[in-house]
């Protein structure tokens, strides 16, 4: 039989319990998937917008995410995909922002934002240009890249600025095949350094390289004593740039090599000084 002075304590014991258990249900974590159950596509897109402005940029990206898990098929979803993607490109993390732009693509490729996805991947390829003393491996991504903003888009800003870019990123892999080129040359791989100066001249002929490697094989072609080689690319470097450095220094190699062409030559060929 229970006292009464037992009762109290009794009552007390199960007040504790249930405030625990209580306290319990209240504070257990929501699942991540109905943490926004009841937002609107619209309000998680507004919520993640206000995220990015404050630079809590991990926030963003996962309500972002959020807006395309709950409501894929939706424009909010295209504009979330988008905003996820120029975070990571804004971010420097280019890798991630290939692979958000590239399945952006994928699943709207006539949406309105299409050339944007496109220049910005190029973008994250261009940004990633190392210097000329490096493998070019990126150079030639964003080249390709590049060029396939300005084949799909080509009236678009997203073409003109492409354009531009282009141009020097065939100057800077000219600058590497010079650079071999100058290296071969120097340890009298002369074949070698021949094969890559007319590769610039072949394949990056508005680059400013050019005068340069028309020199160089005046320069090979004269140690092999090719002689009439050398002579023809003086000619060529003579009559596209006359006014250049390149140019006084070919006149230079073949005056002291004495195989300047004769005085009766065309002159309409040799444009010498």
């Amino acid at each position: 039989m229970t006292s009464f002075r037992q009762f109290p304590l009794l009552l007390t014991l199960c007040g504790i319990l249930t405030i625990t258990g209580c306290s319990s249900s209240d504070d257990a974590e929501v699942p991540e998937e109905e943490k926004y159950a009841n937002e609107s596509a619209e309000a998680l897109y507004t919520m993640a917008r206000a995220n990015y402005a404050e630079q809590d940029y991990n926030e963003a990206i996962e309500l972002f995410d959020e807006v395309e898990r709950q409501y894929p098929y939706s424009e909010w979803a295209a504009r979330s995909q988008i905003m996820a993607g120029y975070i990571h490109y804004e971010r420097q993390r280019y890798d991630d922002a290939v692979l958000a732009f590239e399945r952006f693509v994928k699943l709207h490729p006539g949406h309105e934002s299409t050339p944007y996805a496109y220049y910005i991947m190029a973008l994250s390829h261009y940004e990633q240009i190392s210097d000329v003393g490096r493998d070019q491996g990126m150079t030639k991504k964003a080249m390709d890249a590049l060029r396939e903003v300005v084949k799909r888009f080509p009236n678009t800003e997203y073409a003109r600025d492409a354009r531009l870019k282009l141009d020097l990123t065939e100057d800077h892999l000219a600058g590497k095949e010079m650079m071999v080129g100058r290296y071969y040359l120097e340890r009298e791989e002369y074949l070698a350094a021949v094969n890559r100066f007319r590769h610039v001249i072949d394949v990056y002929q508005t680059t400013s390289h050019v005068p340069e490697a028309l020199h160089r094989l005046v320069e090979t072609y004269l140690k092999l004593g090719v002689h009439d080689e050398a002579r023809r690319y003086a000619a060529v470097l003579g009559h596209n740039f006359p006014g250049s450095e390149w140019y006084r220094y070919s006149y230079a190699l073949l005056e002291d090599a004495s195989v300047l062409p004769p005085s009766d030559d065309d002159s309409s060929m040799w444009d010498w000084f």
